[in-house]
Formats: C-alpha cells, sequence, structure tokens
C-alpha cells in the first residue's frame, strides 16, 4: 500500500508512462505484422506451391520443373531461340551456372546449341523435338497444378486484387533497380 502522495504520484505516473509504451509498442507490433505476415505468407505460399508443382511435375511428366521453365522461355521467344545470357537473366542464375544446367538438358536430348543465327559467333539454345513434345506434356502437367492449387484458392477478386497489387510491386521494384544502375 502507498504512503504518501508522492508515492501514489510516482506510481501512477510511471503507469502512465507504462500504458503509453505498452500501447506505442503494440501499434510498432501491429505495423510490423501488417508489413511481415503477409510477406511471410506470399512466401510460405510460393513455396509450397512451387513444392507440390514441382513434385507433380516430375511424376507425371518425369521433368524438373526448372527444366520446365527453360523449356518455356524458350517456346516464349520470338524465333525459339535465347542466347546463354538471355537465358541466365530470364532464370536469374550466373551464366555458369546456366551453362552447368543446360548441360544436363542437352544430355537428355531437350535442348542443343546452335550457331547464333545473326551474328554466327555465339551459341543459341533451341528446343529439340523430344523437348518441345516434353514441354507440351508437361504443360499440361504444369496448367492443371497451377489451377488446382494456386486460381481455385481464390476468388476472382482476389485474384485481380493480387494482379494488380504485385504488378505494383514489381514496377517499384524495377524502377529502384533501374535507379541504382543510373547511380
Amino acid at each position: 500500500m502507498c504512503c504518501n502522495y508522492f508515492e501514489t504520484q510516482r506510481y501512477s505516473g510511471l503507469l502512465r508512462l507504462a500504458t503509453k509504451m505498452s500501447s506505442r509498442y503494440l501499434c510498432l507490433v501491429t505495423a510490423k505484422e501488417q508489413v511481415v505476415g503477409p510477406w511471410r505468407a506470399l512466401l510460405r505460399a510460393q513455396k509450397a506451391v512451387l513444392d507440390l508443382l514441382s513434385r507433380e511435375m516430375e511424376v507425371e511428366a518425369g521433368l524438373p520443373l526448372g527444366w520446365y521453365e527453360v523449356l518455356l522461355h524458350l517456346q516464349e521467344s520470338p524465333d525459339g531461340r535465347l542466347r546463354m545470357h538471355e537465358l541466365a537473366d530470364s532464370l536469374l542464375l550466373s551464366r555458369s551456372a546456366v551453362t552447368r544446367f543446360i548441360d544436363r538438358m542437352e544430355t537428355a536430348d531437350l535442348v542443343e546449341r546452335v550457331q547464333c543465327s545473326s551474328d554466327g559467333r555465339g551459341l543459341e539454345l533451341v528446343m529439340t523435338a523430344n523437348g518441345s513434345q516434353m514441354f507440351r506434356k508437361a504443360g499440361r502437367v504444369h496448367l492443371r497444378g497451377i489451377q488446382e492449387h494456386f486460381a481455385d484458392r481464390l476468388t476472382s477478386e482476389e485474384s485481380a486484387v493480387l494482379e494488380r497489387a504485385m504488378a505494383r510491386v514489381l514496377e517499384a521494384a524495377a524502377a529502384a533497380s533501374d535507379a541504382d544502375r543510373a547511380a
């Protein structure tokens, strides 16, 4: 029990200070959860879905998901050809890592290196007939997996909001990257 007025005032002041600090801490924690929570959820969801897609691709199509991505980039390129550095940039791998990666795909007869059509000095990567066949088979597995593990879990409104939000994030990241390169 408090003995006098001053001790009561001091206790009351400490209680008010602790309450203010606590509410500020709660605001910080809430703000952190609002920022970090969605970020972590995005990363966990991406990993979980990619793990599922990867397993399905291996089991049903006999193709690693990373190989499918290479075939997809080749399929989407204007003339079905990519220089190794273009592929490295799109896969976010070093050129030496892409070379080793492509060596394994070439051994599996999915891709081949050919002389560059524009200058004859460099090499371009093209899909083989076997690679095209595997791409079509794997594409069906991949699209079904995206539908089942991702698209079916979102309403059309959620999907539209997510697409717009990710477009804004990508736009801002590209602008920041451009600014870094310019500096």
